[in-house]
């Protein structure tokens, strides 16, 4: 069954009645919790300051005590060194024979060792993170970045895997079962007992959090009719994903402790499952395995609570051009089986990756910014509200292809800026980033809504899945085109810039989605216009129904 056909025949139910509402508003609260899933690792990973321990059986005096720790510069200011202190067994020696420091010696002078007694950190901002917990400083300062690493790893896992179950077992089946696992496995994170458990634990987080996120969001496009469709894939989902965000700052200036931190976001999980019982399947997908019977069922009961009239037929019970189409096994091969769709396939992911590096790394580096950590957080968060704001405009009325190109230019374009902002105007470069984030969040915002208009319901969740997947190469180098401000403050930006700009241009070659109603099957996806290749191609019109089940090989 074709998407207009689907549509043409559901319209009695209208677009805004008790029944869409319920589905688009249970749905966009499940989302709720995946906007603070993934970034709490901006607090919990937090570094706080910290310097060498001494401990108290060395029995220097307050004098050598308190010079026992060298100065150094770090981005232009003075602070305590953090990996090394003078060396203790000679300031003992200088402390037993009554020597003063800078007086009867030159304590720049002392050879300096290694943190050998652990490290003292400093508890104004944080009671405690993973990292003063577990000392993932110095040496091992490289584990924090990865930690964020390994969970969006859980994320690529769990691409690869919940897009083609979804597919396969149904919608709502995979949303709750994942919904699940991201909700245990938060809570049993708290009983870590070392970095390696927390990281295995937060692998598996990161497999439930993309899961249900995909999976909620396909629901929502295929349940509700084409006029609110646009509202939920652009600013309904959107919108609940920054409110979770802008509740993570909020619960962590309460909640200063990561473990007790950690609880305080596992609860919101729990509240979801009685969701269950009021969140439907996708009739489009019970269709596409020949479950007419159970799709009608559906159907009948939204037109009930809409408190209209069904017909007496709904669905025809045999679909010729569906019935080739069910008895194929659809996988992620299908993605790049043929030259049109791989072309989609390939740009769309490249514009993924681009987006995911930009909108991770911008969102992680809040705790590095100049000024309140939490304000900075919040700032980032806050500014997602606009940019889905002018996302869910610019959808509805622009071309795809510009309002991918558009923000993303602009993103790109003022982060390239800030690199030739003074140091000493860091509220300036702050303004120029949370631009930045604007224009990169806006096109992640749509670009869901794009790659899902593209590909045909019985491969749009795989699709969905196979994309996001690619973006996490994106997602796990993220922490570390941060780590690499260490070496030059303006390189990050640099590289995110380009990329974002060079991605803007990508995605000018795909084919333009609006106006056009979801495909059903792989035969009746647009062709991108540089891959035709003499292709015998026709233009998908849902009033071609006919002429589409009479010449089934051609290239839509």
């Amino acid at each position: 069954m074709q998407g207009a056909d689907y549509d043409d025949r559901t319209s009695f139910l209208g677009d805004w009645g008790p029944f869409q509402q319920t589905v688009f508003f249970l749905l966009c609260c499940s989302i709720i919790p995946n906007g603070f899933t993934g970034l709490s690792i901006v607090f919990m990973g937090d570094t706080p300051p910290h310097h060498c321990h001494i401990p108290a059986h060395h029995n220097i005096t307050a004098q050598w005590r308190n010079v026992s720790i060298p100065w150094e510069e770090h981005g232009g200011i003075l602070r305590l060194s953090r990996c090394t202190r003078y060396n203790t067994s000679v300031i003992k020696s200088y402390s037993d024979k009554g020597y003063e420091p800078w007086i009867d010696v030159n304590v720049s002078e002392i050879q300096q060792e290694v943190c050998k007694d652990g490290w003292i950190y400093d508890q104004q901002q944080y009671i405690s993170t993973i990292v003063s917990e577990w000392d993932l400083v110095c040496d091992d300062d490289w584990k924090p970045p990865m930690t964020s690493s390994i969970f969006f790893l859980g994320v690529l896992a769990g691409s690869f895997v919940s897009g083609q179950m979804s597919d396969r077992f149904g919608r709502k089946l995979v949303l709750f079962s994942t919904m699940a696992v991201q909700t245990i496995f938060t809570f049993i994170q708290i009983f870590s007992t070392s970095w390696l458990w927390f990281c295995v634990f937060y692998f598996i987080v990161g497999m439930g959090q993309i899961s249900n996120y995909v999976a909620a969001f396909i629901l929502g496009m295929e349940i509700l009719s084409p006029s609110v469709r646009v509202l939920f894939g652009t600013l309904g989902v959107c919108l609940f994903f920054a409110v979770g965000y802008m509740l993570l700052p909020v619960a962590a200036y309460a909640i200063r402790d990561w473990r007790m931190l950690q609880l305080a976001l596992t609860l919101p999980g729990f509240l979801c499952v009685p969701l269950w019982w009021f969140i439907p399947e996708s009739p489009r997908w019970l269709l596409s395995q020949g479950r007419v019977d159970e799709a009608e069922a559906i159907i009948r009961d939204a037109a009930r609570r809409n408190n209209v009239s069904a017909p007496e037929v709904i669905f025809e019970r045999a679909q010729q051009g569906n019935q080739a189409e069910k008895m194929l096994s659809h996988n992620i091969c299908d993605l790049v089986r043929s030259h049109n769709i791989r072309c989609v396939t390939v740009v769309l992911c490249l514009v993924w990756t681009t987006l995911s590096i930009g909108y991770f790394a911008l969102s992680l580096n809040t705790g590095n910014l100049h000024g309140d950590s939490y304000l900075n957080c919040f700032l980032s968060a806050a500014i997602e509200l606009p940019a889905y704001t002018i996302a869910w405009l610019m959808y509805r009325y622009w071309p795809r292809r510009m309002c991918l190109f558009s923000t993303l230019f602009q993103g790109g374009a003022v982060l390239l800026v800030i690199h030739l902002i003074p140091q000493n105007m860091s509220s300036i470069a702050i303004a120029l980033e949370m631009m930045g984030k604007f224009g990169v969040t806006a096109a992640f915002a749509m670009v869901y809504a794009v790659t899902a208009e593209l590909y045909p319901t019985v491969l749009r969740n795989t699709a969905l899945g196979t994309c996001s997947m690619a973006s996490r190469v994106g997602s796990i180098s993220a922490p570390y085109f941060i780590y690499l401000g260490n070496v030059s403050r303006s390189l990050p930006y640099i590289l995110i810039g380009g990329l974002s700009i060079l991605s803007g241009l990508l995605s000018l070659l795909l084919p333009e989605s609006l106006g056009m109603p979801l495909p059903e099957s792989i035969h009746h996806m647009q062709t991108i216009p540089c891959c035709r290749r003499g292709e015998s191609t026709t233009t998908y019109n849902p009033a071609s129904v006919k002429g589409d089940e009479e010449h089934p090989d051609e290239t839509v």
